[in-house]
């Protein structure tokens, strides 16, 4: 080995390195990384899946709707934050409104594979006009004034994909799903209560209310 040519042999060490870095940082760290995490945090690494008599319903850390074959939400369930998640969204102006172009059953709501944010800022004359469109929905959905209609209900979260709602969001929807499922508010205001989650470390961010957690609990208890 020491009668080749220097060159030679600084190449076959960098390739034992590379080979050695490959095993290990390729390999079997790696493997441990994911060993690790499915003793001590099995149902966080496999995407926290959330089962409803034996079949996976979704996942608690993305948001999930609650329409119809229509598209149309449905009353008896809590409505998650609006999403902006639209595959090559643009923006047109349709007698005299703005609308988003494309947009369709297929490609909204949901769509984890379209996760994605508007960027307009909050002076920006289509935002304030899809708020005031929400606004107005959500005052004829759930029987509200628009006063007491919080900001996360009208507005899309960065990713689109958000699980949670604010508790202001989603005491206005306790009436119209109390009424859906034959039920009292108070019946459904205690089942927001035990799904309404605190700050992280008790510091870090607001309390909310996990929306796919809370209709799963009302199908369980409250089977329409």
């Amino acid at each position: 080995m020491n009668r080749l040519p220097s060159i030679i042999r600084q190449h076959l060490a960098g390739l034992r390195l590379l080979l050695v870095f490959t095993v290990v940082c390729g390999i079997i760290y790696p493997v441990v990384v994911w060993g690790i995490a499915q003793v001590a945090f099995n149902k966080q690494a496999n995407g926290s899946l959330v089962s409803y008599h034996g079949r996976t319903v979704g996942s608690s850390l993305l948001c999930q709707e609650f329409v119809n074959a229509k598209g149309n939400p449905l009353p008896q369930y809590f409505q998650p934050r609006p999403s902006f998640a639209i595959v090559g969204w643009g923006l047109e102006q349709v007698k005299g409104k703005y609308v988003v172009e494309g947009t369709g059953p297929d490609n909204y709501g949901c769509n984890a594979l379209y996760s994605s944010a508007s960027n307009l800022g909050n002076n920006n004359p289509a935002q304030i006009q899809f708020v005031k469109q929400r606004q107005q929905q959500i005052a004829a959905f759930d029987h509200v004034p628009v006063s007491k209609i919080p900001p996360d209900a009208v507005t899309a979260s960065a990713s689109g994909l958000d699980p949670d709602i604010s508790p202001a969001n989603a005491a206005i929807q306790v009436d119209r799903v109390a009424a859906a499922r034959h039920i009292s508010a108070a019946q459904v205001e205690a089942l927001v209560k035990q799904y309404t989650g605190g700050r992280d470390l008790g510091i870090l961010g607001e309390p909310v209310v996990n929306v796919l957690l809370l209709n799963r609990a009302l199908d369980e208890k409250y089977p329409v």
